[in-house]
């Protein structure tokens, strides 16, 4: 039976997203792994070789009474039947799936838990992506073209390093 093996990440809305991320790299240690920081985005990890992230930065977070502070909670499973298992279950409960999208990286079926909480479940490619990237995919599709899929992509920004910017990074996680 398909279970998640624990939690992978977790998103945060920020205010002042260039203090963060000082504040995760500068005191916690932390590197950026990710980032574009014209869509308001970077990711960091304690141990990238383990991790490609444990903590993604999202500007926006907004003032207010009630301010939404997390952008995503995220489980991983250990492979793609699983998360098609997952991605099943979630619709079978009547909950809203957000989006399913090809991080290169990994895959995640985002959705939104009984009480409202934008959630994950993800599984990870085998392909090293160092983009912040979100390309919806289909993955009750065969196997043969979730991957085709993947590696298109990957062979678009593989040379892009670790904590590297992209050039004319996009102002989204969609490439053109």
């Amino acid at each position: 039976m398909a279970a998640v093996m624990g939690l992978g990440h977790v998103g945060l809305y920020v205010r002042d997203l260039e203090r963060m991320v000082a504040f995760y790299r500068d005191t916690l240690g932390m590197r950026i792994t990710k980032q574009n920081w014209r869509a308001g985005i970077v990711f960091l990890s304690a141990d990238a070789e383990r991790a490609d992230h444990e903590i993604a930065l999202f500007r926006g977070r907004p003032d207010g009474d009630e301010p939404q502070l997390i952008n995503q909670i995220s489980l991983r499973v250990a492979t793609l039947d699983d998360l098609r298992v997952f991605h099943r279950r979630i619709i079978a409960a009547g909950l809203r799936i957000d989006a399913v999208v090809n991080h290169v990286s990994a895959l995640g079926c985002y959705y939104f838990d009984p009480e409202g909480n934008r959630s994950e479940v993800f599984w990870v490619t085998g392909r090293a992506c160092w983009v912040p990237i979100a390309h919806l995919i289909d993955i009750e599709q065969p196997d043969e073209a979730v991957s085709a899929e993947i590696d298109g992509l990957w062979e678009r920004l593989r040379h892009v390093g670790i904590g590297e910017r992209m050039a004319n990074e996009p102002a989204t996680l969609q490439l053109d």
